[in-house]
């Protein structure tokens, strides 16, 4: 093999290299749409990769067909997104359990606060019922997803257990389990 095909193969496997590192360290998350009869509708795929700083985890949602507005985001404690009773009634998304609070804090404080870390920012869904803005977490680490579930919630979070608990988010909307 001469020299130049052996620098050129090189840069090739290097590059393949990085870009598989790349991938690993990702997770695809597949989201569904939450029915009131327990039934999902896929509505797309939330990235979540290490932030660039070393500081946190960005989620790059690809999602379609949602209502407009700022929604809910959380990641959630159980990797179920199935239905659960509460009250007698079927809750869609309910076995994703809680908000994910390994310090057991009690607190909704936001991405940045000292409550517990399934708070992520807001996410935008445009007029066009698509959301592709990316959002970063700065508390939450890779380690911390896996086994867990994502969630986002039909209304505004307001980051305060007032007036409403847990930000007053409203209904669970789509889910999806990070495997």
């Amino acid at each position: 093999m001469n020299k130049r095909l052996s620098l050129t193969l090189a840069a090739a496997l290097t590059a393949a290299a990085g870009s598989a590192a790349l991938a690993a360290d990702s997770i695809t998350i597949s989201m569904d749409q939450l029915a009131a009869d327990g039934g999902m509708t896929p509505a797309g795929i939330v990235v979540a990769t290490p932030a660039a700083d070393g500081k946190g985890v960005v989620f790059k949602p690809e999602l379609k067909g949602l209502p407009p507005g700022e929604h809910g985001f959380h990641v959630h404690e159980k990797p179920d997104c199935g239905p659960a009773e509460k009250d007698g009634k079927k809750v869609p998304g309910g076995n994703a359990g809680g908000h994910y609070d390994p310090d057991k804090t009690g607190r909704h404080a936001g991405p940045t606060g000292d409550g517990h870390l399934g708070d992520l920012p807001a996410l935008v869904v445009a007029a066009d019922g698509t959301a592709t803005a990316p959002v970063t977490a700065p508390r939450l680490k890779m380690s911390d997803l896996s086994g867990r579930s994502l969630m986002i919630h039909a209304g505004h979070d307001n980051y305060a257990d007032q007036p409403q608990p847990l930000g007053g988010g409203g209904a669970r909307m789509l889910c999806g389990v990070i495997r």
